[in-house]
């Protein structure tokens, strides 16, 4: 229903009268919004839940990064920015609480409104808002924000910033979004951008990469020192707006942030080691077992932390792209699924200790089950039976080796779908009926130590099957662009999904992909079936609407062949500075997004 306006004349308690008479859905504006149900904090809380809202203030944190950096502008297609210039200098008007599947709490915005069906979402601004140079952060800042990054930002931010009908200031303090399409989540998606100084980027070209623009955001930090390529330090601002507000309450109490990029992933447990960096992120659980028994921790100086968390697994492993012709046939993927000997691979790189990603959201309630499709799942994939592959609907595994490094059963399964697919050995090498041998080049990132070991294992296999790939290792700043180009035929591929996945999923796996750079549609798909489920995703009535069109989607990716999957992690496994602590209470999402460095503290 739309909202209902009166002449001015019309006044008095007979005009309130008949406007809530002709409008009964009337809204009003709120504390915070969920994707689904009710936020979990009332609107007086005092903190999140998932800090300590007395945390001291003081300290400081060094990561150690592989790779390196040449822009300071994280929100354009070209260059490469810092990871901490996003998550550190920028706010957005509702901050995201990782205790819930997807709700947002007030930050720069004191509240949010929506129509009925969210057909519009109207913020109010604190009047308090100041970006860290002093100046108040404004409407004319806001909108300003919203229309560059949807028209010359990122390519992530163009799709939401289409299904905006009108943008308008409707008060001193607050803007409405007015939306052109039947879909919940952009209420919140407004809610998320960030805000930039419009000043700041007058008479400059906003698409241009390069550290000559030092940003000016709202957040506690601000950019302190920065070495192009080697490192960035963010210093946390004394006289930061926004200190008291209860979604930051226990937040940003580090004194200094620094990120340290080292150009050799072996070099940055090395530099951690030796005490450069105070904090670091170990992926290997064998190498968590055997080789943290250096001085430091020895010591007590450094101590090791479990973190679980109750996330999907996400993808991650070795991605064929289909813009490539030899890998359009399902048959081939499948080939080179069997082909990757799994068991042995993660017995060789981690000691078996690791479990193995069975669909993308493997792991949480999204996740799609075991046996043949059934209930509501069954009968959303049901309509596109006939461009399903198999396995969507009569249930789907992954294969299984024999533990041992040839690997006889999965090489021949790999042998029999590649004959299948019209290739067959032909003098010790894989062809096609024309004589053309099949190969493809592997594009890896510079550092990336662990993906090569397990590539190399991978070549063995595929050495039996006559097939010799290219491996080519280009500099982190190179993989970018190749990969935001598509320029590759089989890639390191890692997507980290949520409880509450959403328009994002588009930008993943939509169409629009396959000739639009930039997005994270790598494997080329253009599946109506998935765009399907996407839209009951975004359109879902309920929860249990909400999941089975999750486990639906769920079905059509895992069962697309897409991805060769490798193993994740329910816990994550942090070594650190003893000085450096977390909250008892750890929020479901775990060491993710606002977890660390934002609700950590330094206490000797």
């Amino acid at each position: 229903m739309k909202p209902v306006f009166f002449p001015k004349r019309l006044l008095g308690v007979a005009a309130i009268a008949l406007a809530t008479l002709a409008n009964p859905a009337v809204s009003e504006p709120r504390h915070a919004i969920a994707m689904a149900g009710d936020p979990a904090l009332p609107p007086d809380f005092v903190s999140l839940p998932q800090v300590n809202p007395d945390a001291p203030k003081g300290g400081r944190i060094v990561f150690a990064q592989p790779g390196s950096f040449d822009s300071l502008n994280p929100y354009i297609l070209k260059g490469r920015a810092p990871w901490g210039v996003r998550a550190h200098v920028f706010e957005s008007l509702m901050g995201r609480s990782y205790d819930e599947p997807f709700t947002l709490y007030g930050l720069l915005a004191e509240s949010i409104d929506t129509g009925p069906n969210r057909e519009w979402v109207e913020f109010t601004l604190r009047p308090e808002a100041r970006f860290s140079d002093g100046t108040p952060v404004t409407i004319e800042d806001v909108m300003w924000s919203y229309e560059t990054l949807g028209t010359k930002g990122h390519p992530r931010y163009h799709r939401a910033w289409k299904q905006v009908e009108k943008m308008e200031q409707t008060g001193p303090r607050s803007v409405r979004f007015t939306f052109n399409s039947d879909n919940q989540e952009l209420a919140l998606l407004m809610g998320m951008r960030p805000i930039l100084k419009k000043a700041q980027w007058e008479g400059r070209d906003f698409t241009v990469s390069g550290m000559d623009v030092v940003p000016i955001g709202s957040s506690p930090y601000v950019i302190d020192k920065v070495e192009p390529g080697r490192y960035i330090s963010f210093r946390r601002n004394p006289d930061y707006w926004g200190k008291d507000v209860p979604f930051m309450r226990g937040q940003a109490n580090l004194d200094e942030i620094r990120y340290d990029y080292y150009g050799d992933g072996d070099v940055v447990f090395e530099a951690f080691k030796a005490g450069e960096a105070n904090v670091y992120r170990e992926g290997n659980a064998a190498k968590w077992a055997s080789q943290y028994d250096f001085p430091r921790v020895q010591s007590g100086e450094i101590v090791k932390s479990i973190i679980p968390h109750k996330r999907p697994s996400g993808i991650r492993g070795f991605v064929m792209n289909m813009r490539n012709p030899i890998f359009r046939d399902w048959r081939v993927r499948d080939a080179m699924i069997h082909a990757f000997n799994f068991e042995y691979i993660n017995e060789t790189i981690t000691g078996g200790t690791q479990k193995r990603i069975l669909s993308y959201f493997s792991n949480s309630v999204l996740g799609m089950s075991q046996g043949p499709a059934q209930g509501k799942v069954r009968a959303l994939l049901e309509p596109y039976r006939d461009v399903l592959l198999p396995g969507a609907l009569e249930g789907y595994a992954p294969p299984q080796g024999d533990g041992t490094e040839r690997n006889r059963k999965g090489i021949a399964a790999a042998l029999d779908l590649m004959e299948q697919a019209g290739w067959t050995v032909q003098d010790g090498v894989m062809k096609n009926a024309a004589g053309e041998p099949f190969t493809f080049e592997i594009v890896l990132s510079q550092g990336a130590r662990e993906t090569r070991q397990i590539i190399d294992l991978y070549l063995s296999a595929l050495d039996r099957m006559g097939i010799t790939p290219t491996v080519t290792v280009v500099d982190s700043a190179q993989y970018r662009e190749r990969t935001n180009n598509y320029d590759f035929d089989m890639a390191y591929y890692r997507r980290g999904l949520s409880l509450s996945p959403g328009t994002e999923q588009r930008l993943y796996w939509s169409g629009e992909g396959i000739d639009k750079p930039g997005t994270r549609n790598w494997m080329g798909m253009d599946s109506p079936a998935a765009d399907a489920m996407i839209d009951q995703l975004l359109t879902a009535g309920s929860q249990d609407d909400f999941r089975a069109a999750a486990k639906a989607l769920d079905r059509v990716l895992t069962t697309g062949r897409y991805v060769i999957p490798l193993w994740f992690s329910d816990h994550s496994r942090l070594a650190h500075a003893r000085q450096l602590r977390f909250p008892e209470h750890i929020p479901m999402y775990g060491d993710w997004l606002g977890f660390l460095p934002d609700t950590w503290w330094w206490e000797e």
